[in-house]
């Protein structure tokens, strides 16, 4: 599936990001990227679904588990048309887009990782996962212990003060404090283009299981 021409094709466009060079490259992109992306994708529904019926392993070139190439640069400082990794999320069925909690592949030559949970939650869902975390700190407890064991940590943006409406001694602060609950492992290309790969991906996501029923549990979303 993924090979080194996967990363050489990034670095490249890292270098040439621009619609014109993308579009003369198009069948290399298709080739080296998208099409690797899509077989792994393939691959990984069986186990996927093994985690969970309720996520959606998809290999469509639009509209499924793949992200898509282009970036949103409405609101960033760069204007460059695309991203320079590859972006691959299991997200729960009931989700209708990134912030949906999911498993997530991340492949470019700066880093590569797995994550697991919900990236920049609405005001709504963050208030029920602090909720949840202040009424049932144990499951979650277990959860932290089953990622950290595992060599995944918590990562993303917090609060620099307490969340409205919880003292700064509650215990679990830090965690009250979170604007995402993603848990992240970093990955090396090799692994990537190993042919083990659908396998280690599968080994990795069962260790952030916890994770996955605690937050789907706080939003009330079956798992």
């Amino acid at each position: 599936m993924f090979s080194p021409n996967t990363f050489s094709f990034l670095s490249l466009l890292a270098k040439n990001n621009e619609r014109d060079w993308f579009k003369a490259n198009q069948a290399q992109y298709e080739s080296e990227v998208r099409t690797p992306a899509l077989q792994f994708i393939e691959a990984m529904q069986p186990q996927v679904l093994a985690l969970s019926p309720r996520l959606i392993a998809l290999p469509k070139k639009v509209g499924g588990s793949l992200m898509r190439p282009q970036r949103d640069a409405r609101f960033s400082k760069d204007k460059t048309p695309y991203k320079t990794n590859v972006g691959i999320q299991f997200r729960h069925f009931q989700g209708k887009d990134v912030h949906a909690p999911g498993l997530y592949i991340h492949i470019e030559n700066e880093g590569c990782f797995l994550g697991a949970g919900i990236w920049h939650p609405d005001s709504k869902a963050l208030n029920k996962l602090r909720t949840c975390i202040d009424e049932n700190p144990n499951a979650y407890k277990k959860a932290l212990t089953q990622l950290r064991t595992a060599g995944f940590e918590m990562e993303g943006d917090s609060l620099i003060r307490p969340p409205k409406g919880y003292d700064k001694t509650h215990p679990m602060l830090d965690e009250l404090k979170r604007k995402d609950f993603i848990a992240i492992k970093p990955i090396d290309a090799k692994q990537i283009q190993g042919k083990n790969f659908v396998s280690l991906c599968a080994k990795e996501f069962e260790q952030t299981q916890k994770l996955m029923g605690y937050l789907c549990f706080a939003l009330d979303l079956d798992y």
